[in-house]
């Protein structure tokens, strides 16, 4: 349970960042979407870019009286908190938009690349965990869930932020409609109107860096690393660049990628701009709040049900049926997007669909390193950088996503701090929230059809992995940080 304590503030921070930094940047700081979009796709590319970078450096890594991953996770916590803490934080006295976005830039980048030298050692701690296989699978199955319940404690309290927002905005709007009915009286500019959203923003930072402190203490106190013995001395450790070439050229990483790139930035193109179509399309900004809670609770109870029905149909098969049901979610939403009960609805669908691309591409990233490892048997110490490779696509995807978004409704007129918007600003959020990605989740789902590991061959690699590299047969799964339940872990895959 301390281990899986452990994964909260990666979780915790991502949400934070994704459902609130662009409406924080927009409308609070009053920085043009062009400036947000450099900031936001230059940060997430460069926190993509660092990932695998860290995820080799960890695996040089010399074991020191602490452990081998321990320091990376001491070090960058404090660091990691108050970066985090800074970017939430609105310089005073600075008037120079050059200024500005330099700072936010700058915090940014730190803050990223501060919890990749947290996030990856954390993953590949769970080879070091001690026990056996049981052991070991039933730590990543409580970390799971309790990562699902931090991105729920996360979603209530940025929820809560943005509910401030839409109240204060709509007060200050009102006020400034008042004051141009009066033509001798004057109105301050909406960032003066909008304090108490700048104090919700700071306090709930304070509170996440609260949890992040907190769960970080629990991790070092409660896990004691162990030495495991990760394989035999005749294998060869390739370099940083022989390693990125070998995870290349292997085409079922390359399908399983791919896939992944395309279904993750379709979902994060459609939720990363939620919180303005709710807002500005859908006028239910102040449900906001209500639907995302919706979404991510209806996405926790789908995970076990997944889990059941892949061990039942298998992977692929689960993968075409959990993302297709987010393609008429989003089209009803988009068509009727003021009605709540439907829209509430859609979001138990879209639920469903989001538990899929959480659960069922981490499921099937450890059946491509066994396959690998049949193939290739003298390389070592290579699952970490499957596992920061793969880090690195998601948040490519993420980064991408909120580039083309801001840079959309930069083109289509979007006004930091308006209280009103054209209708060429709704409809390029219905556009952002729906066609888009629709289109781009169905060419994920081509590069899923292509992906070549069925269920029988996995039980096949099992079979060769223990004939070619026996000492991995008992910790395969451990390094590679499966998404699978132990509960259902433990009976034979299904056909």
């Amino acid at each position: 349970m301390c281990y899986a304590v452990g994964g909260v503030p990666y979780q915790i921070t991502t949400v934070a960042i994704g459902v609130s930094l662009q409406i924080f940047l927009l409308d609070v700081v009053q920085m043009e979407a062009f400036y947000v979009s450099v900031i936001l796709f230059v940060s997430r590319a460069w926190d993509a870019v660092t990932d695998p970078l860290v995820g080799y450096l960890v695996s040089r890594s010399n074991w020191t009286p602490i452990g081998k991953l321990t320091p990376w996770l001491v070090l960058s916590t404090p660091f990691g908190v108050l970066s985090y803490l800074l970017l939430w934080f609105v310089p005073q006295g600075s008037t120079s938009p050059a200024l500005s976005v330099l700072w936010f830039l700058t915090t940014a980048c730190l803050f990223e690349t501060l919890m990749s030298c947290y996030n990856v050692p954390y993953l590949s701690l769970n080879m070091f965990l001690g026990g056996d296989q049981r052991d070991r699978d039933s730590a990543t199955a409580y970390r799971m869930s309790v990562e699902m319940v931090a991105m729920l404690l996360a979603s209530v309290i940025q929820g809560h932020v943005v509910a401030v927002y839409n109240t204060e905005k709509q007060e200050a709007c009102l006020q400034q409609d008042q004051a141009h009915e009066t033509p001798q009286s004057s109105s301050p500019p909406l960032t003066a109107l909008l304090q108490e959203t700048q104090k919700a923003f700071l306090t709930s930072a304070l509170v996440i860096g609260a949890l992040f402190f907190l769960c970080s203490l629990v991790l070092f106190l409660g896990v004691k690393e162990q030495q495991a013995p990760l394989c035999s001395d005749d294998k060869v450790q390739p370099s940083y660049l022989t390693s990125l070439k070998l995870l290349i050229c292997h085409v079922p990483y390359q399908r399983l990628v791919l896939g992944f790139v395309f279904s993750a930035l379709a979902f994060q193109m459609s939720l990363g701009n939620f919180a303005l179509f709710c807002s500005h399309a859908a006028g239910l900004g102040a449900q906001f709040q209500h639907l995302l809670l919706v979404l991510l609770a209806s996405a926790s109870i789908a995970v076990p049900l997944w889990q059941v029905v892949l061990l039942r149909i298998g992977k692929k098969a689960t993968v075409f049926i959990g993302l297709s049901l987010f393609i008429p979610a989003v089209i009803i939403v988009a068509c009727v997007p003021s009605n709540l009960p439907l829209f509430m609805t859609m979001c138990i669908l879209m639920g469903f669909s989001v538990a899929t691309i959480f659960l069922l591409p981490w499921s099937m990233l450890p059946d491509v390193v066994d396959d690998f490892a049949v193939r290739h048997p003298s390389c070592k110490d290579l699952e970490p950088l499957f596992v920061s490779c793969y880090a690195f696509c998601s948040k490519l995807a993420g980064g991408l996503s909120v580039g083309i978004s801001t840079m959309t409704l930069q083109f289509v007129g979007y006004r930091a701090g308006a209280c009103n918007h054209g209708d060429g600003v709704a409809m390029a959020l219905i556009v952002l929230f729906s066609p888009v990605p629709i289109t781009l989740l169905l060419i994920g789902m081509i590069f899923f059809r292509s992906y070549p590991i069925n269920e029988r061959q996995c039980l096949q690699l099992q079979e060769q992995l223990t004939t070619v590299h026996p000492e991995a047969a008992s910790s395969s799964s451990d390094p590679r940080e499966i998404a699978e339940q132990p509960a259902v872990l433990q009976q034979p895959l299904a056909d």
